[in-house]
């Protein structure tokens, strides 16, 4: 009576074992709105970009939301503007996170907005068009540049943090990620023509690019996915998301626009 039952157990434990590759091969991305984001790796592991998790279109849930981060192993931030830096600093210090950013934007979040130096390393450092291996491999990431202004806000007025940019951010067994940050239309956008899966493309006009711009930016890139941000965040911000699927339908994209919704977390397979 023992063997069926061996066998029993057996071919449960193998049923178990051959579901986690499925459930490891997925990889999630999170909109905190404006230009916060999470990625999750198949492993686990935890990436955020320029996490201003408190912003406020994220006003309901934002403190919540940023005490949930109690694992973080990366922080990207494009460029020295608060809204940019966001929470970053008191995530750093509360999870050990390492921030990954150019060589004088890493400088300045040290010096200037207490961004833990023990956590703030030259490996994890760059400029455009230069990248890094990161995470044994699991994750790469390559420094793009952006149209934008450069300073940083500080208690002795706003100081030079290095030249704005975005990232190319490719997981292993995930998608790859272009980050724009902030930025406007530039035709050297063309350079990651196919090999962006998701475009996380700032919209909101006035400070960045606007609906239209943002239309012929996706055009250069050519993503599979299309994700507006940086956009309803303050009034000042008046590019919306029907603008854009509206621009988007102009030049024949506007079927790979998906748009998120605060809060709301994308699962990539």
């Amino acid at each position: 009576m023992r063997k069926p039952i061996f066998r029993i157990m057996m071919m449960c434990l193998m049923c178990v074992c051959c579901a986690v590759p499925a459930f490891a091969a997925s990889a999630e991305i999170t909109w905190y709105g404006h230009s916060a984001f999470r990625v999750v790796t198949p492993s686990g592991k935890v990436l955020l970009v320029d996490p201003w998790i408190t912003n406020p279109a994220n006003a309901a849930n934002g403190k919540k939301d940023l005490e949930s981060l109690t694992r973080v192993d990366l922080i990207f931030i494009t460029h020295g503007h608060g809204d940019h830096i966001g929470d970053a600093v008191e995530i750093a210090r509360r999870t050990g996170a390492k921030l990954v950013a150019t060589f004088d934007l890493q400088k300045a979040l040290v010096a200037y907005k207490g961004y833990p130096e023990k956590q703030a390393e030259r490996g994890m450092t760059g400029s455009f068009g230069g990248g890094l291996s990161l995470l044994d491999g699991e994750v790469s990431v390559k420094f793009v540049s952006a149209v934008h202004g450069d300073s940083m806000d500080t208690d002795k007025g706003p100081i030079y943090a290095g030249h704005a940019g975005g990232f190319l951010i490719s997981v292993a067994g995930g998608p790859r990620i272009y980050h724009t940050g902030d930025t406007d239309l530039f035709y050297d956008m063309s350079s990651l023509a196919s090999k962006v899966d998701v475009m996380l493309v700032c919209i909101g006009d006035k400070f960045t690019m606007g609906p239209v711009d943002a239309a012929q930016a996706v055009k250069l890139v050519k993503p599979k996915m299309a994700v507006p941000m940086h956009f309803g965040t303050n009034p000042a911000l008046t590019g919306t998301a029907e603008q854009f699927r509206l621009e988007l339908e102009k030049v024949g994209l506007a079927g790979i626009m998906r748009q998120m919704k605060v809060g709301e977390t994308l699962v990539w397979k």
